[in-house]
């Protein structure tokens, strides 16, 4: 099977059958961080990179040969940028015929902006959006979003406020914390200003625990990340 891979045990997700809908690192960031190291197709543009009906016929076949296989969520991410998918909408309802396991879907959130992109996702179980920065200086230092069109960190804190309006199901929102970047103290008090206006049901902090994109990125002290916890509150948790 190319489009789905796992189950994998996964932090966050427990046991998680991850799908992917977009060909390897095709994505709208080239984030300092990345595991997956950078990214090879840079572009904003949405098209059915991957064919849902390919997508949603690889899962059936998972749960044909794998009925009594434990799945705590079907989780839309890979190795790109899922909602570069323009079918990501058919994807979603396609999975949630085949099965009663919850999906989650992950996000760079750059898309977000776009009410008819947010509307794609409001049948998932889970959204799973990143918010790394929230000043467009340390967003394009960390993110590195594509240049042209330019990405506007206040569109994405827009969407992100607009999709707690319309979305029923959770949010989790992600910050990758690196050292000297983006976990100033001063800086989570304007990330805490931010948060309370999108009203998601996790802040989830994550640092770079495996090998990143650039050699020179760092993750912060143990203490400074435990400060920054405090500073976003009860909701805010490591993973």
């Amino acid at each position: 099977m190319n489009n789905i891979y796992g189950p994998v045990k996964s932090r966050r997700l427990g046991a998680s059958l991850g799908v992917n809908v977009t060909p390897y690192k095709y994505c709208s960031f080239d984030c300092i961080y990345c595991q997956l190291k950078h990214t090879t197709k840079f572009t904003l543009e949405r098209k059915e990179y991957i064919k849902a009906e390919s997508i949603i016929s690889e899962v059936a076949q998972f749960f044909k040969a794998h009925p009594e296989q434990k799945i705590d969520y079907i989780t839309i991410s890979g190795s790109g940028e899922p909602l570069l998918n323009s079918k990501v909408e058919i994807i979603i309802d396609g999975i949630k015929k085949l099965t009663n396991a919850p999906l989650a879907l992950i996000t760079n959130s750059a898309l977000l902006y776009d009410k008819d992109i947010r509307h794609d996702i409001l049948k998932a179980d889970l959204i799973l959006p990143s918010l790394d920065a929230v000043t467009q200086d340390v967003f394009d230092k960390i993110d590195r979003p594509v240049a042209s069109p330019r990405i506007n960190i206040e569109n994405i804190i827009n969407g992100l406020i607009e999709l707690r309006r319309e979305f029923k199901g959770k949010i989790w929102l992600e910050i990758m914390l690196v050292k000297g970047i983006n976990d100033g103290v001063e800086y989570a008090s304007k990330f805490k200003e931010v948060i309370n206006r999108i009203n998601p049901d996790k802040i989830q902090l994550n640092i770079p625990s495996r090998i990143p994109c650039e050699a020179w990125v760092k993750i912060p002290t143990l203490r400074r990340i435990k400060k920054i916890q405090s500073i976003l509150g009860r909701n805010c948790e490591l993973i």
